[in-house]
């Protein structure tokens, strides 16, 4: 049984369709990335999985529950963490994790998750005290202390310094190996890229794309060689080289439009080797997830035609899960 499955979800705010017949699955040990741009649906979709938002049309079950008519029974079981707030301001680490720790039959261990996250040496600070990073590290503790088998996680690295990011990601990947499904919702494209046994893509409410991450970006792959050299670079010397267009893309950043052919490769690996120039880095034929997201939801920098605002979610959805409900 998928621990997740959505299936043809509509979710409709008037004549608006923020979720337009979505359709997928995520498995127990999975980690899957719902990505898309602002207004994409993400979060009516997530508020549906976890009971806060019931469907127009389709449906949705999680560990093989109804999230809104089986709510009861399905709390316990998941993990929330939102991306702020929700969180008494003059509550210790400690405390609040000992808190939410008494909601569930068969809690972790606060102390031992407070180490896990990294935060022993703040506990006896109080949450207004607590830098935004160590704020969001301990908001996953509070989704985590209940043991949950399916844990949803907003942002989980926003505002946190690149040691706490290392952290959340090897925790995240942890998660996964004890059998946990992890749904996480991001901008940060390259840690969805790192973390992500899958990747969901949807724009405007609708599925545009899922696979593996290595599929995702290995798919089409792009007829260009990009590389990172030092700034400033002859391209008009290089192209004449590769007989090919070269642009400087940004400071250091450079493309070449030229197949990834292991000649081409070998004609601007010598080109550089005979000045001296030392090579950054290297992509040839193969796209970041960045690259396949760009491409897919075509986003040019400008507000998408059609702009989903959804209804604010209902006042129970601002309490973190581990709580009563």
């Amino acid at each position: 049984m998928s621990a997740l499955v959505v299936d043809r979800l509509t979710i409709a705010y008037g004549t608006t369709r923020a979720v337009d017949r979505l359709s997928f699955t995520a498995e127990q040990g999975e980690v899957l990335a719902l990505l898309g741009p602002n207004g994409a649906g993400k979060t009516s979709t997530v508020e549906a999985l976890e009971g806060y938002r019931p469907a127009t049309e389709g449906s949705v079950r999680v560990l093989g529950l109804d999230p809104v008519a089986d709510h009861a029974r399905l709390v316990p079981q998941i993990g929330v963490m939102l991306q702020a707030g929700g969180v008494y301001p003059g509550i210790r680490p400690l405390e609040a994790l000992e808190l939410f720790a008494a909601f569930h039959a068969t809690p972790h261990d606060p102390n031992a998750l407070l180490e896990r996250v990294g935060l022993t040496h703040v506990r006896r600070s109080t949450w207004r005290q607590l830098s935004g990073g160590e704020q969001q590290r301990l908001s996953l503790a509070l989704a985590l202390v209940g043991r949950p088998r399916v844990a949803f996680l907003d942002e989980p690295t926003a505002s946190v310094d690149v040691q706490g990011r290392q952290l959340i990601r090897r925790l995240v990947r942890e998660l996964a190996h004890e059998g946990v499904c992890v749904v996480l919702t991001t901008h940060d494209l390259d840690e969805a890229e790192k973390v992500a046994d899958r990747v969901v893509i949807i724009d405007r409410g609708r599925l545009i794309t899922q696979g593996t991450p290595n599929e995702l970006m290995s798919a089409g792959g792009s007829r260009e060689i990009r590389f990172g050299a030092r700034p400033g670079l002859d391209t008009a010397a290089l192209g004449k080289e590769l007989m090919a267009a070269v642009d400087e893309v940004s400071p250091g950043e450079y493309l070449v439009a030229a197949e990834p052919s292991p000649a081409n490769i070998a004609t601007l690996t010598g080109w550089l080797a005979d000045r001296d120039l030392p090579l950054a880095d290297l992509r040839a034929g193969r796209q970041t997830l960045e690259d396949v997201f760009l491409r897919m939801t075509q986003i040019t920098g400008e507000v998408p035609a059609v702009r989903v605002d959804p209804a604010p979610a209902p006042r129970s959805r601002r309490r973190r899960s581990g709580g009563r409900s």
